[in-house]
């Protein structure tokens, strides 16, 4: 082969590549069985697209006479794809850490949410906010999430309530997507809460009839692109009528249905998710047996947050319940001003320590299982031909490390690629 490459990452002493049988998901048994090459080497085209991946002397002579804009010498290091966060609100304005100190002291989300915190606080902050403004902080917390591995992020709305400020946070998430290289799965969460002032009905009218209708017309004309519908399904919040109406409308324009259910209480948010066809139900730390069992049967991903069940001090997520049964489970930071954390690898590793799951089990979570749960399995999750060329260097020789090191990933990600492009290139990393 003579013709170029975009990038050669040779003689890898593990190459993860989760799958190779293209397959979407992964379940029980399956998620404990990753695709391991030892010895590898992966090789990535000029359309940025995985054109090769295998054994390193296999690549070697097959790219023999092939030339590389870059060749990365990953001999006694890890590759693994790019972690997939599929759960963010990343959009906002407006600093929170004064309500970490009344959580600490023994305030609920709920309680918070009344006293005008949470939410609301962060809504009027961010209805005042220029659009350069949460760019700019966007920006920035993206690229702290590209340095700990994510290479692509479900990003919501939901600081708006209201038309202008949730176009205006979509339109950034728009921005950020074109002119950042991480990837993004955009979603419209105008129903994050009951607006001051209205009640449920009056917030699922506007929602339904000012809202949508223009959301339709910017997806339409091509301005924006929005790939989900998320609904704050709770006690206080959106009740099960409200959010069928809600995400049934935007399945309806094309949306995937992507959201809340279960937190605080019981809703049998599961079980409509189910019936709608849901893409992904998230939290779900009060989901009955019924509801896993819905969630099952209709290949509804579980997007589990475990940064919010430790800083809210709730019930853990019955991720080993899930898994027995048989459902697509996968993983999201929550990343908010109430859960402030970019990084998938501490995600990964209080999954494993407080949701019990297997180091295997959080890797699928965060990648192909990730990727399902947003609808780009067929893209990205795995390091499979024709895939993304997105992938992670670790300076390690076994790749839980990743997970194992608390807080380590600093120390341990060499690189960073995205569609075959280095985006980060960190010379800090040190030898174990």
């Amino acid at each position: 082969m003579s013709s170029n490459h975009r990038l050669l990452v040779k003689n890898a002493k593990q190459v993860v590549l989760i799958c190779n049988d293209g397959e979407k998901y992964l379940t029980k048994h399956a998620m404990q069985n990753l695709c391991v090459v030892e010895n590898g080497s992966v090789v990535i085209g000029s359309d940025g697209l995985i054109e090769a991946v295998g054994p390193a002397e296999v690549i070697r002579a097959q790219y023999s006479e092939a030339s590389f804009d870059k060749v990365i010498d990953a001999t006694g290091m890890c590759v693994l794809p790019g972690l997939v966060d599929a759960h963010t609100h990343p959009v906002w304005a407006g600093d929170r850490v004064h309500e970490f100190a009344m959580k600490l002291a023994g305030a609920t989300y709920m309680d918070v949410h009344r006293a005008g915190g949470g939410i609301h606080f962060t809504v009027e902050h961010t209805r005042a906010a220029r659009s350069s403004e949460l760019l700019a902080s966007l920006r920035s917390r993206l690229v702290r999430m590209q340095r700990a591995g994510t290479t692509l992020v479900e990003c919501k709305s939901g600081y708006g309530l209201e038309l202008q400020t949730e176009l205006k946070m979509l339109e950034v998430i728009e921005e950020a997507r074109r002119t950042l290289p991480i990837n993004i799965s955009s979603t419209y969460c105008g129903a994050h809460a009951v607006p001051k002032g209205k009640t449920v009905a009056e917030a699922t009218e506007d929602i339904l009839q000012v809202q949508l209708p223009r959301l339709k017309e910017q997806m339409s004309a091509g301005s924006l692109r929005v790939d989900n519908i998320d609904v704050f399904c709770e006690q206080g919040v959106f009740d099960l009528s409200s959010t069928r109406s809600i995400l049934q409308a935007g399945k309806d324009m094309g949306l995937n249905i992507n959201f809340h259910g279960d937190e605080l209480h019981p809703m049998n948010s599961a079980q409509l998710g189910a019936e709608l066809g849901a893409l992904a139900i998230s939290h779900l730390e009060e989901v009955t047996d019924e509801g896993i069992a819905a969630m099952a049967t209709a290949r509804t991903a579980a997007v589990l947050l475990p940064t919010t069940a430790y800083i809210l001090r709730l019930p853990q997520p019955r991720a080993r319940d899930m898994l027995d049964a048989g459902v697509i489970v996968a993983l999201g930071s929550d990343f908010n001003p109430n859960a402030y954390c970019c990084s998938m690898p501490i995600v990964m590793h209080l999954a494993c320590v407080n949701m019990r799951m297997s180091m295997p089990e959080a890797l699928v979570a965060a990648t192909i299982n990730a990727a399902y749960a947003l609808g780009r399995s067929h893209t990205h999750g795995s390091l499979e031909v024709n895939k993304h060329g997105d992938l992670l260097v670790l300076n390690a020789t076994r790749w839980e490390h990743l997970i194992y090191q608390l807080g380590g990933h600093q120390e341990l990600i060499r690189y960073v690629v995205i569609k075959g492009n280095v985006v980060y290139d960190n010379e800090k990393t040190v030898d174990l």
